[in-house]
């Protein structure tokens, strides 16, 4: 299993960039992707969190265009992958752990705008960046309105030992400086992710985050405009990759 959209390494101070971020080849996943998938995996998780081959395809032939990858152009290893599904509001009332959300096989979401992210991996933050930028037009054409993700809390449990009395739900809604509290909802706050929908336990395996994790939900963008995007020429949405950072 992998853990629902947890960048190993975040934290709240990025790491500096260099002068030149690497350009790396961004696309839809194919089966052929696989093998480089599963070394990815095995480099960021552990072997209880990361996903088997049998789910990476199940995931890539069950939704094809919500299975995102970012290449190194050199060596064609895979650098970052994020996986998603469309999500009904029924399901995401029943949602206890980031394995129900994960169930691909559910059936299908035929009536919603809302996906939820069922993994994102990486090993570089221009590479996870550069998923959501690349996302992000096939996002307003298809009509997405909003993305559900499950965030492990990696403070947690350093800041019960340190503080008796504390509680998880005041840990997950602590802010300092108009910012979460814990370093993992602070990057994704800053990505667009800022409404805490649920704090659930026994979420998924994360010994720092005592195994909860918090449900967060990020509005797409412009996504209001809808039938607008339907209706431009694909080369303009390509272009609004160019200001997805900012908009985002």
């Amino acid at each position: 299993m992998s853990s629902s959209l947890l960048v190993p390494g975040s934290t709240d101070s990025p790491s500096p960039r260099p002068a030149s971020p690497p350009v790396f080849q961004t696309r839809f996943l194919a089966l052929q992707d696989v093998p480089s998938l599963l070394r990815l995996e095995a480099r960021q998780w552990t072997p209880d969190q990361a996903a088997s081959e049998e789910m990476l395809v199940h995931r890539i032939t069950s939704h094809p265009e919500l299975c995102v990858g970012s290449f190194c152009p050199h060596t064609g290893e895979a650098v970052s992958s994020l996986f998603m599904r469309p999500i009904q509001d029924q399901d995401l009332a029943r949602l206890q752990s980031w394995a129900d959300g994960a169930q691909v096989d559910a059936a299908p979401a035929v009536s919603t705008r809302s996906l939820f992210g069922i993994s994102l991996t990486s090993v570089n933050p221009d590479g996870a960046w550069g998923l959501i930028k690349f996302f992000w037009p096939y996002a307003l054409r298809q009509g997405w309105r909003d993305i559900y993700l499950g965030s492990p809390i990696p403070g947690l449990r350093q800041a019960l030992n340190q503080e008796p009395g504390l509680t998880v739900q005041r840990y997950v809604f602590d802010k300092k400086r108009g910012l979460p509290r814990d370093p993992q909802l602070r990057y994704y706050h800053r990505k667009g992710f800022r409404e805490i929908v649920a704090v659930k336990a026994n979420y998924f395996p994360h010994a720092a985050s005592l195994d909860h994790g918090v449900l967060l939900r990020g509005r797409v963008p412009l996504s209001g405009l809808w039938p607008l995007w339907r209706l431009l020429p694909w080369s303009w949405m390509q272009r609004f990759s160019r200001w997805a950072e900012a908009a985002l």
